[in-house]
């Protein structure tokens, strides 16, 4: 496996872009049968998860719309707890069905927040589909209904996720194996 450096920390490359992409259509698939005759719309949390939002909407065939929101809680390879909103939504929420895409679901404390600011606009449902979600990283009781790929609680990058801006370029997912050289 290759091994890749951001700044101090090494990575190797622990899955391969095609084993992403097959887990993304699965997902696709999901909501493609959950929303036939429905138009949702996906609301991407940039910076993230704008590749997994990419592929993934190339794979959904139903009418739908997306918008995008910036949200910030990292700090190196921490979360720092609090989450600032950087870019809003403009759209009118009420009665409609949003589907949250998240790069990575760990704490929950990013979409708990989310999910409470968008349900004082009285959508029709809030859904949320990660493409990386560490179960044994949650805090918060949330429901992630579509999760690609269940991860343990290990650092990643690539494929839209970063080490302090860098490595979202990466096809593949590369997982930190040195804090420091």
């Amino acid at each position: 496996m290759k091994n890749i450096k951001l700044y101090d920390k090494v990575f190797r490359m622990s899955l391969p872009e095609e084993e992403i992409i097959n887990r993304v259509k699965v997902v696709a698939e999901q909501i493609n049968e959950e929303y036939k005759g429905r138009r949702p719309l996906f609301l991407s949390v940039l910076n993230g998860a704008f590749m997994f939002t990419s592929d993934l909407m190339k794979e959904i065939n139903i009418e739908c719309e997306i918008s995008f929101v910036k949200l910030a809680s990292y700090q190196g390879t921490m979360s720092t707890g609090k989450v600032h909103e950087v870019i809003g939504i403009n759209e009118d929420l009420s009665g409609r069905d949003i589907i949250i895409v998240e790069d990575i679901v760990e704490s929950g404390k990013t979409i708990m927040q989310m999910m409470d600011s968008l349900s004082n606009r009285q959508p029709a449902s809030i859904k949320v589909c990660t493409l990386f979600f560490k179960p044994s990283k949650l805090e918060e009781k949330i429901n992630v209904d579509y999760a690609a790929i269940v991860i343990p609680d290990d650092f990643i990058v690539g494929y839209g996720l970063d080490y302090n801006q860098l490595g979202r370029n990466l096809r593949d997912i590369y997982t930190i194996t040195d804090e420091a050289e």
